[in-house]
Formats: C-alpha cells, sequence, structure tokens
C-alpha cells in the first residue's frame, strides 16, 4: 500500500478481462491505492450490481478501483483526478486497453466537479469515494455525490480505522470490513 512519497511502484487488475494489468503507482503525496484483499473483498460484494453499472471513481488515483470495475463487467466509467499528470497516465492506459474508451477520465479537483456533473444530468450506479487521507474530503464528497447517484446506487467509502464518516439519511450499511490502516465500507441507497 502507497502511504506517500518514496513508494513508488504499481498495482494489478485482479479481475475480469484486463485480469493482470499493470497499473503505475506514481510517487505522488497522498496517492493509496486499495490493496489487493481490499479490492478483491470489494468487488465480491459488487458482483451482481457490476453488469451494465455506470460507475464513478472520484478520487481516481492509480485508477484502480475505476479501472477494476470496468474490467468486471461496468459498462462505463468516470475516474475524476486532479491531478494532471496522474489524469494522463490514466488517459494513456485506458487508451491502451481493449474496451477502454469506456474509461472518461476527468481532470479537475471532484469536490468542484460534483455540481458540475449534477447539472449536466449525470447519474451513477456506483461510486468509490477512497481520497487521499491527509485531507478531510469525505463529507463534502458524500453531500456532493447525493445528486449524481441511482436512486438504487451503492457507494464505498474508505477511510483510515477509527474514522467515522457520516451518511446521509436513506443510506444503509451492506458491508464492511478492516485492515490494520483502513476501515471500507459498502453502503446501499434506498434498501
Amino acid at each position: 500500500m502507497n502511504t506517500g512519497k518514496g513508494n513508488a511502484g504499481g498495482v494489478r487488475i485482479i479481475g475480469g478481462h484486463w485480469r493482470g494489468t499493470k497499473l503505475a503507482v506514481p510517487d505522488v503525496d497522498g496517492l493509496r491505492p486499495s490493496a489487493d484483499r481490499v479490492r478483491e473483498t470489494l468487488f465480491n460484494w459488487l458482483m451482481p450490481a457490476l453488469p451494465g453499472a455506470r460507475v464513478l471513481d472520484l478520487f481516481a488515483g492509480s485508477g484502480a478501483l475505476g479501472l477494476e470495475a470496468l474490467s468486471r463487467g461496468a459498462a462505463s466509467a468516470t475516474l475524476v483526478e486532479r491531478d494532471a499528470g496522474l489524469a494522463n497516465r490514466l488517459r494513456d492506459v485506458a487508451a491502451r486497453l481493449d474496451g477502454g474508451q469506456a474509461a472518461e477520465i476527468v481532470q479537475a479537483d471532484a469536490i468542484a466537479w460534483l455540481p458540475r456533473a449534477a447539472g449536466e444530468g449525470r447519474r451513477y450506479d456506483i461510486a468509490f469515494v477512497d481520497p487521499p487521507f491527509s485531507g478531510d474530503l469525505w463529507a463534502d464528497a458524500i453531500t456532493g455525490l447525493q445528486t449524481v447517484m441511482a436512486d438504487d446506487a451503492w457507494l464505498y467509502v474508505e477511510a483510515p480505522i477509527g474514522m467515522h464518516v457520516a451518511m446521509p439519511e436513506g443510506w444503509r450499511l451492506h458491508r464492511e470490513g478492516n485492515t490494520r490502516e483502513v476501515a471500507y465500507r459498502l453502503w446501499r441507497r434506498g434498501y
């Protein structure tokens, strides 16, 4: 797991038709892709919801969550990344993948982008919220997501162990897990 500077490397897509594809994890402060074990658990939970889903990876970073969703059958994925260099890397990766045109890479501040997305009438079935742990972006992200999520959407939230992330009314905890450093939760809207 990348916890900051000095830990550059890579992660792999672990399932689906792009299984084994390596995704670079550049040496960027705050870039901390979800661990393989966490992603495997998450995508096992989401398996019935993935075919044909519209996915939003709000703090894309390496793209591991959004691209994994596409690899496993999602119809489209919007990957939002503030860092221009990371966004360009994601575009390069998507261009090399067979079917990678299903990935839309948006270079923007995620919180500022959400009202624009709502104004465009975007709707997502699954969203991933895994922001840099050094910021306090969870509340703003989850509030902003409410207008772009489908009525029966799934929302994945990853945060440091011990951190409470408040959810708006109408969301029910579906599953949760922990590692030594991370708490991860999958929420369902309207059920």
